[in-house]
């Protein structure tokens, strides 16, 4: 590892919050009940940025939404995916990789502020660690100004090898009964030779490597892999996956410390599963994408779908959502991680493979396995 490599990695300190993690001057923020997202890692936030995310009473987040052409796409982009009309296989497996789209939201006082309103997957979490990782080889899309293209290059210019960028992560500290936050600079100063550390981080809780929410997020992103790899109407630019465990770890859990090379019988009972669980993903045969009776266009970069969620629809979806999330309490090892894609709006129509999203999250699963084994 070089000198400079090392600098990178100093700088990158984590912050410890103990107490609300909204931002500053927004704590008594309130719109119709709804507040500023307290876990949010990256992206614009609300009371710093002129749009923000923000929390419904309900339990549901509230995105709002970007100025067009960017806004508007990435609403239609989740009502078509969301639609109720269409059996489209290709969009169906889509949405098991999505939040949950319960349509769009505004306030009475401000009715043409719109928000998408999206399930907030971090809720069911008692200390969630959270990480926004960017996916591609590029973080802008097609009709980006080569000024706008430039500057998103000496933003990261590793985008292109790497294939993936930590844009923020929060992670529980157990012992301190705190959380460690790193924002986009810690991410920007991730190298070659650093970002396998770097990453690791997300995954040690001061104590021991969680290699059980390590396992558990190759599992999911493999699913998503398998899903961009079967598809070929999409290429999506600047989108995110984003990670989520718990961080009070389970009774009986056994993990391996970093310094530890000693394994429990339990911890090899678990990782014998682990073995067994990644040989059966890794054989499942990709599910290819029928095309659809929908055919996306585009109009000025803006997705058309033909009918968006209202909100009596979406209140109806969010009431079915919680009685099936009550009758799973008890399948904790599906319910353990989650790894959600995230920002659509720059998603566009393509007659090819999305070599770049594939090529990052190729790359960001190879990581994750360097992490478990070494």
């Amino acid at each position: 590892m070089d000198s400079v490599a090392l600098e990178r990695l100093e700088l990158a300190r984590p912050v410890t919050t103990r107490g609300s993690c909204l931002p500053e001057g927004a704590q008594g923020a309130h719109l119709n009940g709804c507040v500023p997202l307290s876990h949010q890692v990256a992206g614009h936030k609300y009371g710093v940025d002129k749009v923000g995310i923000l929390q419904h009473p309900d339990g549901t987040v509230l995105k709002q939404l970007q100025p067009p052409p960017r806004g508007p796409r990435e609403m239609q982009f989740y009502s078509m995916v969301y639609s109720e009309d269409h059996c489209d296989p290709c969009l169906i497996d889509l949405q098991a990789q999505l939040p949950k789209y319960y349509g769009t939201w505004s306030s009475p006082d401000a009715p043409t502020d719109l928000y998408l309103k999206l399930e907030d997957v971090t809720r069911r979490f008692q200390k969630p660690c959270i990480m926004d990782v960017k996916i591609g080889q590029k973080s802008y899309d097609p009709f980006a100004s080569q000024e706008k293209r430039e500057q998103q290059v000496r933003k990261y210019p590793l985008m292109e090898e790497i294939g993936f960028l930590v844009l923020g992560m929060r992670v529980y500290k157990v012992g301190l009964d705190s959380f460690d936050t790193y924002d986009q600079h810690y991410g920007r100063g991730l190298v070659k030779d650093t970002i396998k550390e770097g990453l690791s981080k997300f995954f040690y809780n001061g104590d021991i490597l969680r290699k059980d929410a390590i396992t558990a997020s190759i599992l999911k992103v493999q699913k998503i892999l398998q899903w961009f790899e079967g598809q070929s109407r999409f290429n999506f630019y600047a989108s995110s996956l984003l990670f989520v465990y718990e961080g009070i770890c389970a009774p009986g859990l056994v993990s391996q410390s970093p310094r530890d090379s000693k394994m429990a019988p339990e911890a090899c009972e678990q990782n014998n599963n682990i073995s067994q669980s990644l040989s059966t993903m890794y054989s499942l045969h990709k599910k290819s994408c029928a095309q659809s009776h929908y055919q996306a266009k585009q109009d000025n970069g803006v997705w058309s779908s033909s009918q968006q969620p209202n909100g009596n629809r979406g209140l109806a979806r969010l009431e079915e959502d919680r009685k099936e999330s009550k009758s799973a309490v008890g399948q904790e090892t599906v319910r353990d991680v989650e790894v959600k894609m995230i920002d659509f709006a720059h998603v566009f129509p393509s007659d090819v493979p999305d070599q770049g999203y594939i090529y990052g999250l190729k790359n960001l699963l190879k990581v994750l396995h360097q992490i478990l084994e070494e």
